[in-house]
């Protein structure tokens, strides 16, 4: 296994670690998990392009690494009020019709490539996890009050940027459906 896809499966690994450390409200050690798993995205991704090691593992398990990753935070979330149970089932939506429409598009030998609009949701969840991790951290503080504002704008801007994409990507791949 080469290194590209060692780290996505680090990224996996980390996941019950980061549920566990959530659960506890370990919001630091959550973070810090988040924040290292989300960076291996970048690099496995990097090195793969850079020594050529892009392998059909890492096409499959590299995004589906990135979403338990994400919608596992998501649903812990949910769970204790930290943001709106709407606000996932539009993005678990969106990454079921996107799913879907892979799945139908494969069994036609039709590839479907990730999308920039995509690549950009997934930075900008991301990136409002671990804000959202800090806020209870910080709460009461001038700071907490400002990290609460900038999570809530990574947040919503994930939200827009997930409903772009998917309405892109059935955009640009309606011909999927009638096949």
């Amino acid at each position: 296994m080469n290194l590209p896809n060692k780290l996505t499966v680090a990224r996996m690994i980390a996941v019950p670690f980061f549920i566990a450390a959530y659960m506890l409200e370990f919001y630091i050690v959550a973070f810090v998990l988040f924040v290292a798993a989300s960076v291996t995205d970048f690099f496995d991704g990097y090195l793969a392009r850079k020594h050529n090691l892009v392998s059909n593992f890492g096409k499959i398990m590299d995004p589906l690494a990135d979403k338990i990753l994400v919608y596992s935070a998501f649903c812990l979330m949910v769970d204790d009020n930290t943001i709106a149970g709407w606000m996932l089932i539009v993005i678990l939506a969106r990454e079921f019709v996107v799913a879907g429409m892979r799945t139908v598009a494969a069994s036609e030998g039709i590839v479907i490539a990730a999308a920039m609009s995509g690549k950009i949701k997934t930075v900008l969840q991301m990136i409002a996890v671990p804000l959202l991790l800090f806020v209870p951290v910080l709460e009461g503080t001038a700071a907490g009050y400002a990290i609460h504002v900038a999570a809530q704008l990574f947040l919503w801007a994930s939200l827009i940027m997930t409903v772009y994409s998917g309405i892109e990507y059935v955009m640009k791949n309606k011909e999927v459906f009638s096949q």
